[in-house]
């Protein structure tokens, strides 16, 4: 069963892996990492693991028995009690609930983990996959959003963190 983690160093190898094999797949609905992207792997790897340490941005990985990763599930801007969150996920486990059932993993850990109270999410208008997963994650839509130069919308979900008595 796969298994949402944090991210850390070790994930390199496994993160870099994923990201080359799903690169058309990905390129066909959001913009293109780019070959800079993966010729400065490593230092951008890093950085965003600074990131992670200095509390802006906590990152996840969704990963399969074998080691191997399926997606990625992260939390930007988190600041006063919100963040953007970002996600992607291997071809070979797409359209089968995976995104879905993580994010909405992803959001239970948000309340409970990190404190926030509302995550935000933007899609391309041609990205139906991504909307159908916030949709049935208890995102709703909020506004126009322009993401990488093209027209879409924003989602945004209010998180309630649920304590015993």
């Amino acid at each position: 069963m796969p298994e949402l983690k944090r991210l850390h160093a070790g994930h390199a190898p496994a993160v870099l892996a994923f990201e080359l094999a799903n690169r058309t797949y990905f390129a066909a609905s959001v913009s293109d990492r780019g070959d800079d992207y993966f010729d400065r792997f490593t230092d951008r790897y890093n950085a965003l693991l600074a990131e992670q340490e200095a509390g802006s941005c906590a990152f996840h990985v969704l990963v399969a028995e074998d080691g191997s990763v399926l997606g990625r599930f992260n939390l930007y801007d988190i600041e006063d009690g919100t963040a953007e969150l970002g996600y992607r996920v291997a071809q070979q486990v797409a359209g089968r609930g995976l995104a879905t059932a993580t994010v909405r993993e992803l959001c239970r850990l948000a309340a409970a983990r990190y404190r926030l109270r509302t995550l935000r999410a933007g899609t391309a208008h041609g990205n139906v996959a991504s909307q159908k997963v916030l949709l049935k994650a208890g995102f709703v839509p909020v506004g126009p959003a322009e993401l990488a130069g093209k027209p879409g919308t924003w989602y945004q979900r209010d998180l309630v963190l649920h304590r015993r008595p």
